[in-house]
């Protein structure tokens, strides 16, 4: 069975179509998602209707956490825009949505086992983000038996083996291709081009790809929202300095 793997979509529904199509064009049957699915000044409302027709095995990433849980004054403006946005039956869509999933031997999570804010592959520092070291990924890993781990979060597409033949692996961010964050000090994220990434597992193999779509009109909408942080990144994959 050939599986596309997509993560962080965070409401781009012009970046998920593009992505599904190219997907169902190269064989896949099946789909897996990540999470972070909803937030953005994009398409939140539209792209779960997608989704949950779709019913897809999907996990919950941090921002399906933060707005279901945060009181409005804590949300991110981000998060803030998507919330009200949402239908109660989507709202209760998220809500269900597991943290993990195991799936064929495949072990499922939006940042790492213990943590959906974490990034896997990706380590933190008071310098910025650097790629981690094999002691990082297999601390963050622990006991999980699986030959294969899936994560996002990072929105970084990338992989690692670890000496015990267990392999982590992130197929990059749907949705949007640069940000930054503070947490816990300061970093940005930056693929370096606009287009939408995504992977494919067949027979334990795993294959990134990237695809072109109307990243032009993706940060149309997020300058009519008032993003200029996000239309900038839509359009460029950079973070605007």
């Amino acid at each position: 069975m050939r599986t596309a793997i997509l993560s962080d979509v965070h409401g781009n529904l012009l970046a998920l179509e593009a992505v599904i199509a190219d997907a169902e064009a190269r064989g896949c049957t099946r789909f897996v998602n990540l999470g972070d699915i909803l937030s953005g000044p994009l398409w939140p409302a539209e792209t779960a209707e997608l989704l949950m027709a779709r019913d897809w095995p999907t996990i919950a990433g941090n921002h399906e956490r933060q707005v279901l849980t945060l009181a409005p004054e804590r949300m991110s403006a981000t998060d803030a825009f998507t919330r009200p946005r949402l239908s109660d039956a989507q709202l209760a869509w998220m809500a269900a949505l597991p943290a993990t999933l195991t799936l064929d031997a495949v072990f499922l999570c939006h940042g790492t086992p213990a943590s959906d804010v974490e990034p896997f592959l990706e380590t933190v520092e008071p310098a910025g983000l650097r790629r981690a070291t094999q002691a990082e990924v297999a601390e963050r890993l622990g006991d999980r038996p699986e030959p294969l781990t899936l994560c996002g979060h990072s929105h970084l597409p990338g992989r690692m083996q670890l000496p015990d033949g267990r392999t982590v692996a992130n197929p990059g961010s749907v949705g949007l291709q640069a940000f930054d964050d503070d947490r816990p000090f300061p970093y940005i994220v930056e693929t370096g081009d606009p287009h939408a990434r995504y992977a494919i597992l067949e027979a334990g193999t795993l294959s990134f790809h990237a695809v072109a779509y109307d990243h032009a009109a993706a940060a149309a909408k997020a300058a009519d929202e008032g993003r200029p942080d996000w239309a900038h990144a839509l359009a460029t994959g950079g973070v605007g300095h």
